[in-house]
């Protein structure tokens, strides 16, 4: 068994196609095929089923892709941990985070980062909660930007900052009269009755919408779902609900529709967290990258 055979086998399990799984390896497809060949003649089990639409995994090469996907991931590890060892100080970092966080945080934190560390290379991924948290325990990133609380148990993470949960409502709501009027903060039990716009599932943030909620003592009445935070925002300006939103989205300055932001009772807030797999090797250059965003956040 050879590691490039690993390396062909995920690759086509994630094209499902051996056509551009090769193109993506940079190899012939005969190859590619004839080296699947000689890993199924080898392990004596087929790892995939070959038809005219889609290659898809077997059970054997459903078991043989997830054991290959942590080789290769240790191999990785081992790498990083001997270029600590020499004091290098290039190399890469995978960083995951949610579209909404790592639009305001990483502008923050990437400049002063790579000013300090310029051979690091940074790959970003932007993905849901839901599977950044999958590819995060996978090992496929290095560190990931998450909020709390995670689904995933076999992640650890470094909290880095708290921040506020705000409600926006149309321009003309009657809630925000009556916080003119009245001079205090929006009672979330006083929202039972009001149509909410949330984003999509899999999205981290609608989890803590639907939460605040049942805590309050009622399911939310979702009129509209999105899967893209300024989206929600500009529905809620054009009268079609209102949302919850983290504050740092409040910043945002609005060119058309310009929603209006209430403060909460209680003040409800959601924890940022930097996550990784546990027991994953945490190189130099994550260790560094955790650092400059715990300086620069707080």
């Amino acid at each position: 068994m050879e590691l490039r055979q690993l390396q062909y086998s995920i690759q086509i399990a994630l094209e499902k196609n051996f056509s551009r799984a090769a193109e993506k390896l940079h190899v012939a497809q005969p190859s590619l095929s004839q080296q699947i060949a000689k890993l199924e003649k080898e392990l004596n089990v087929k790892l995939f089923d070959r038809n005219t639409n889609a290659v898809e995994l077997t059970h054997a090469g459903t078991v043989f892709v997830e054991k290959a996907h942590k080789v290769m991931d240790l191999i990785e590890q081992m790498k990083n941990e001997m270029e600590d060892i020499s004091q290098t100080r290039k190399g890469k970092l995978i960083i995951g985070s949610l579209p909404i966080t790592g639009s305001h945080i990483l502008p923050q934190v990437l400049p002063v980062f790579q000013q300090n560390y310029p051979g690091i290379e940074i790959v970003l991924i932007e993905e849901s909660s839901t599977n950044l948290e999958i590819l995060t325990a996978q090992g496929q990133t290095d560190i990931s930007l998450l909020s709390l609380p995670m689904q995933e148990s076999s992640l650890t993470y470094y909290p880095v900052m708290e921040e506020e949960i705000i409600l926006t409502v149309p321009p003309k709501h009657h809630l925000n009269t009556k916080l003119h009027h009245q001079k205090n903060e929006i009672d979330i039990i006083d929202l039972k009755d009001e149509p909410f716009v949330i984003l999509k599932k899999g999205q981290g943030f609608r989890h803590i919408t639907i939460d605040l909620c049942e805590q309050a003592g009622f399911t939310p009445n979702i009129a509209f779902e999105s899967s893209n935070i300024e989206t929600v925002q500009s529905l809620v300006a054009a009268g079609m609900g209102i949302a919850f939103v983290p504050y740092m989205v409040t910043q945002t300055k609005w060119s058309h529709f310009t929603p209006i932001h209430l403060k909460l009772k209680h003040n409800p807030k959601r924890t940022l967290v930097i996550a990784h797999q546990k027991g994953r090797y945490l190189s130099k250059a994550a260790e560094a990258f955790i650092d400059t965003m715990m300086k620069v956040m707080n």
